[in-house]
């Protein structure tokens, strides 16, 4: 039985800084359809890895494979098209505009943005708008956010505002999403929320996730598989329960990394 590809797979990608090793030969896979957790200490270059893998930075070496097509170095608006998404720890959301407008703006393509449309073509133009905020309606509601839909994004709570974030990648039918610490900040009972949501996607959907997490509480209950990265490389992977227990990933986290994060 052929093992079937996967979504991402990162093959020897070298990042460095001044002579700083913060992606040092990486090598990774994170399944299609899984939950891949990304731990290790402050410095593990887990932030420096996901910025190589969503075209924030070209490896110096290396490649990133996204459902086995070659995209290193591709700009994010090229991978967002591709369908990678990618939320942020501290989430940067269009604090002037609705939380309806936030998830609006997020569809690439529309008519509307062109000049010649807005005047000539005004049916076709609120006809798209108007699917675009049906679908909008439909993920404030899959994630519980309809009663805030009129609100200024920049009254949301923290919380709320991760909540947005995942729901402006759905907007986008992603394939796949880099999640970067959603735990941060966050009080418990909209980080169970978001938790649940991430499940119901990654099963439903059939969405793929790749996070950064400090919470191995978290990472236990969320992910089916784990990376631990440390001074730049990869040291050890498989199930939460296994990393957590791993001699190497205790003395990593107790000795501190060298590389920048």
């Amino acid at each position: 039985m052929t093992q079937a590809r996967p979504m991402l797979r990162v093959e020897d990608a070298r990042l460095s800084f001044g002579g700083v090793h913060a992606v040092d030969g990486v090598s990774l896979s994170v399944a299609r359809g899984s939950i891949t957790g990304l731990i290790g200490p402050n410095g593990a270059g887990k932030s420096s890895l996901f910025n190589v893998i969503a075209g924030r930075y070209r490896p110096q070496s290396g490649r990133v494979l996204l459902d086995g097509e070659d995209v290193t170095g591709l700009p994010p608006h090229k991978l967002f098209a591709k369908g990678l998404s990618r939320t942020f720890q501290i989430p940067a959301e269009f604090g002037q505009l609705t939380v309806r407008e936030n998830l609006m703006v997020v569809p690439g393509r529309q008519s509307g943005e062109r000049l010649w449309n807005a005047w000539f073509g005004r049916n076709r133009v609120r006809g798209e708008e108007a699917e675009i905020g049906h679908r909008a309606d439909e993920v404030l509601a899959f994630l519980r956010l309809s009663h805030v839909a009129g609100e200024l994004a920049s009254r949301l709570s923290g919380g709320q505002k991760k909540l947005l974030e995942l729901g402006r990648t759905l907007m986008a039918e992603p394939k796949a999403v880099l999640l970067d610490e959603i735990g941060a900040g966050v009080n418990k009972t909209l980080l169970a929320e978001l938790t649940e949501n991430i499940r119901r996607l990654n099963r439903e959907r059939g969405i793929t996730f790749f996070l950064i997490e400090h919470d191995m509480e978290l990472i236990g209950r969320l992910c089916h598989h784990v990376v631990c990265m440390a001074e730049g490389r990869t040291l050890v992977e498989g199930t939460a329960e296994a990393v957590k227990s791993d001699a190497r990933v205790l003395d990593a986290y107790l000795g501190g990394g060298r590389a920048a994060a």
